[in-house]
C-alpha cells in the first residue's frame, strides 16, 4: 500500500510541471498583449473631467424600455464630437445665470398655460390665450367675480390670487376648474403681481388686466375694450368710472360724449403741467390694463417691500413715451368702482385703532416712501450721468 502511494506521487510530479510551465506562458503571453493595447486605453479614459459624471440617460432608457443601441451608438459619436470641440459653453448673451448652456437650449419665457400629464406636447394645447386677467380675492366677493369674469372670453387666462386661502370653494363656478388659482393669506394685489407676474412669465399676453374685485362690470366687454385701447394707441388704460359711486380723480370720470379720453381739468392748482399727473398720463391703480411692453417696465419699478400701491399711479407715465398719448381712459366700456372695504379687514387692530385704520396709515406711509425713493434714484442717475450732460441731450 505504501509503495503504490509512493509511486502515485511520483509519477504526478512532471504532469504537474508541464501545467505549471503552460500557465506561466499563457500569463506571459496575456500580460504581452495586455502591455501593448494599454496606452489606447489609455488615451480613451483621457477624457475631460467634466465628462466623467455624465450618465447617458438614453442607455438607461432603452435598457428598460426595451429600445435599440442605435440611441447610445449616436450619444456616444456626439461625445466624440463634443471631446474635439472642448466641453465649456460661454454665451455672454444668454440670460444672466445661463450663460453656460447652449443658446438652443434656453426657454427664457414662460406662461400659465395648463398642460396635461400625457400624450405630446406639441398637442397639448388647443388653444393660447392672448390677454391675462388677475383678480385679488376672497370668497365673499365670489358673485361679484362670477360676474366679472363672464365679461371675458375665452381669449383669456384667469388668474386669481386668493388673500383668505379658500380655493376650493370657487369650484362651483366652472371657469373656476379652468383657472390658476394662488393662494397668500393677507397679500395685497401689488404683492402678488410683484411675485407672479414677472414680465417673463407673462410674454406671451398681449395685455395684462390687474384688477380688483369690487368692481361693477355690467357695462364692460372686454374684446370691444381691446379694439379701442389697439385703435387708440393705449399702452397704460383703464375703463372710465362711474362718476356717481367711488370716485377720486376727474381723469378717471367717465365721459359719455367719446370712446377715449386722454387728459382733464383738474381743482386749481393740482396739475402744474397738463400733460402731467393727475391731469394726463395717469390712471388709478384698481383696475388698469399692460401692454406687455409697458408692464415690462412697471414690473421693475414696483417695490418689492411696498406692497399696498399708492403713488404707483403717479409713476406709471415713466414706462411709456410719450406718457400723455399713450395712457387714457376708455370712455364707452366703463365700470362701477363698488368701494367694498375688504382689504382694510384684513388688517389687525394695534393700540386702540380698527384694523382698517392700520392698514390705511401704511398706506399713505408708502405713497411718502415710494415718492422719496423714485426721487433719490433719479437723482442719482443724473448725478452720476452729469446734469449738464442730460440737459444738453434733452434740448437736443
Amino acid at each position: 500500500m505504501g509503495i503504490n502511494n509512493t509511486r502515485s506521487s511520483t509519477n504526478r510530479k512532471p504532469s504537474e510541471s508541464m501545467r505549471l510551465i503552460v500557465t506561466t506562458f499563457v500569463g506571459i503571453v496575456f500580460g504581452f498583449f495586455i502591455g501593448i493595447s494599454f496606452p489606447s486605453l489609455t488615451a480613451k479614459l483621457n477624457l475631460p473631467t467634466g465628462l466623467l459624471p455624465t450618465i447617458d440617460v438614453s442607455y438607461i432608457e432603452d435598457k428598460y424600455t426595451g429600445g435599440s443601441e442605435h440611441s447610445v451608438v449616436k450619444n456616444n459619436n456626439n461625445k466624440s464630437a463634443q471631446n474635439q470641440l472642448g466641453d465649456k459653453i460661454w454665451v455672454p448673451s444668454n440670460p444672466r445665470g445661463a450663460e453656460r448652456l447652449p443658446p438652443a437650449i434656453i426657454e427664457a419665457e414662460s406662461d400659465y398655460y395648463l398642460r396635461r400629464l400625457w400624450g405630446k406636447p406639441s398637442e397639448d394645447l388647443t388653444s393660447k390665450p392672448k390677454y391675462l386677467v388677475t383678480f385679488t380675492v376672497g370668497y365673499d366677493q365670489k358673485k361679484n367675480i362670477d360676474a366679472a369674469v363672464k365679461k371675458f372670453s375665452e381669449n383669456f387666462t384667469i388668474l386669481l390670487f386668493h388673500y383668505d386661502g379658500r380655493t376650493t370653494e370657487w369650484d362651483e363656478f366652472e371657469w373656476s376648474k379652468r383657472a390658476i388659482h394662488v393662494s397668500a393669506r393677507k397679500q395685497t394685489k401689488w404683492w402678488y403681481a410683484k411675485r407672479f407676474l414677472h414680465p417673463d412669465i407673462v410674454a406671451p399676453y398681449d395685455y395684462i388686466f390687474i384688477w380688483d374685485e369690487d368692481l361693477g362690470v355690467e357695462h364692460f366687454n372686454a374684446e370691444e375694450y381691446l379694439k379701442l385701447v389697439k385703435k387708440h394707441g393705449l399702452e397704460i388704460s383703464q375703463p372710465g368710472l362711474e362718476p356717481n359711486s367711488g370716485l377720486t380723480w376727474q381723469m378717471t370720470k367717465r365721459r359719455g360724449d367719446r370712446e377715449v379720453h386722454k387728459e382733464t381739468e383738474e381743482k386749481p392748482g393740482w396739475c402744474s403741467d397738463p400733460h402731467l399727473p393727475p391731469c394726463a398720463a395717469f390712471v388709478e391703480i384698481m383696475a388698469p390694463v399692460f401692454s406687455r411692453d409697458a408692464w415690462r417696465c412697471v414690473w421693475h419699478m414696483i417695490q418689492n417691500d411696498l406692497v399696498h400701491g399708492w403713488g404707483l399711479d403717479f409713476a406709471l407715465r415713466k414706462c411709456v413715451e410719450p406718457a400723455h398719448e399713450k395712457i387714457g381712459v376708455v370712455d364707452s366700456q366703463w365700470i362701477i368702482h363698488q368701494s367694498v372695504p375688504s382689504l382694510g379687514k384684513q388688517g389687525e387692530a394695534q393700540d386702540g385703532k380698527a384694523p382698517w385704520q392700520g392698514v390705511r396709515e401704511r398706506c399713505k406711509k408708502e405713497w411718502t416712501m415710494f415718492q422719496s425713493r423714485l426721487a433719490n434714484a433719479e437723482n442719482s442717475y443724473f448725478k452720476a450721468v452729469g446734469a449738464a450732460d442730460m440737459l444738453n441731450s434733452t434740448s437736443a
